[in-house]
């Protein structure tokens, strides 16, 4: 039989972050990554580009921190079209937040650079190689973890422009990297049941999932967090967002979660739903 997959065009949208400082964090994703403010509504507060979100603050001061060995957020990945765009970023969250920045790789299938927000949420800006260049050993994408040194590339990609402040192409969502207790229960959920693909795994540490050939849309490990249980209420991840192509598509889904017994909430144009370390999904059909 062939599994149900989620459709080719599925995508990750906007994440939600809980925060305990607004405006700090406002600050850290307006100012130094180079996100527009799309709207406040209260003590929520949308950033994002060409009006599409990409990350959505939520004000919740009475929430604490989880430890570090909770399950949760990894990072969020934000994707830039090109690199002189992902470097003018880069080079605004480093001189503004100067001691946020944690390491940068090259993965074969992209570059990337790491920084923590105020609040201590992962956050990778990245650039992904032309699809044509990625190399597959068949159904895995070959993804190596080379050291990119980051004042070399700001050097080869960052322009005048960029040093007056972060461009204004493209940037959204690419991936989110999620913290879980174990593989196999993860495996099982996104892709047995929620359906995506896997395209890498790296052992009993990480797990790589995607849709429609992409090199990962949510990337899951157990580095900090293996034995994790479900989450409590907490500062960090609020929600991921999923969107979908079709109807058809979300409809096919909920019944795969409804058939895993996974509890749905269903409001005719949102699926919301919990993977089994309770961090809150929301599916959208887009297009």
């Amino acid at each position: 039989m062939t599994k149900d997959l989620l459709g080719a065009s599925t995508d990750v949208g906007p994440v939600t972050l809980k925060v305990g400082d607004l405006d700090a964090m406002t600050d850290y994703y307006h100012r130094g990554v180079g996100l527009s403010v799309l709207g406040q509504q209260g003590a929520v507060v949308t950033l994002g580009r060409h009006g599409v979100p990409a990350v959505v603050l939520e004000h919740t001061p009475l929430l604490k921190h989880a430890p570090m060995s909770a399950a949760g957020l990894f990072h969020t990945a934000i994707l830039f079209d090109d690199q002189a765009d992902l470097a003018s970023s880069v080079y605004s969250v480093a001189r503004h937040f100067p001691r946020s920045f944690t390491g940068s790789s090259d993965h074969s299938v992209s570059k990337a650079l790491y920084f923590d927000d105020p609040e201590g949420n992962g956050v990778e800006l990245y650039w992904d190689r032309p699809r044509a260049d990625w190399r597959w050993n068949g159904g895995d994408v070959v993804m190596n973890t080379r050291y990119l040194d980051p004042n070399a590339f700001l050097q080869e990609n960052l322009g005048e422009a960029g040093v007056e402040g972060p461009g204004d192409g493209a940037a959204a969502v690419g991936h989110v990297h999620l913290k879980v207790g174990d593989l196999e229960t993860a495996r099982q959920f996104y892709a047995d049941v929620v359906g995506f693909d896997v395209t890498a795994q790296l052992g009993d540490q990480a797990l790589f999932v995607s849709a429609g050939g992409y090199h990962h849309h949510i990337g899951m490990n157990t580095w900090h967090s293996r034995g994790a249980s479900g989450r409590w209420p907490a500062l960090g991840l609020g929600e991921v967002t999923i969107e979908l192509g079709s109807d058809d598509d979300r409809g096919a889904l909920r019944d795969r979660l409804v058939t895993g017994g996974v509890a749905v909430r269903d409001d005719e144009h949102t699926l919301s739903f919990e993977d089994p370390w309770k961090n809150e999904i929301r599916v959208s059909v887009v297009g």
